[in-house]
């Protein structure tokens, strides 16, 4: 089995970013990313998700390293100001690296 390390990006923001933050990641060259809808409670309060735009979504995306701290980066400096938004790295071991 060949694995290899790369570096999974996790994004939990507001659902009305949706559209923008998948125009950025197109531009600053992700290779692809997994989006669903999330649910929880932090330092804004609790997000119900009773409207589209209430909710919050996690974005995932699986990459380098240098393509994920860059996107990370992109991401507070345009957002962190006026939105709820959460990021973190991970190493992750993917089975099929030539997709990532």
């Amino acid at each position: 089995m060949t694995t290899a390390t790369r570096t999974l990006l996790t994004v939990i923001c507001e659902a009305a970013l949706e559209k923008k933050l998948l125009a950025d990641l197109d531009r600053l060259g992700a290779p692809g990313w997994t989006l669903s809808e999330a649910r929880g409670r932090g330092s804004r309060g609790v997000r119900s998700a009773e409207w589209d735009t209430e909710g919050n979504i996690r974005l995932e995306i699986i990459c380098a390293r240098e393509l994920a701290e860059h996107i990370a980066e992109h991401l507070q400096a345009r957002y962190y100001d006026n939105f709820a938004m959460v990021c973190y790295l991970a190493d992750v071991q993917v089975l099929r690296p030539e997709k990532f």
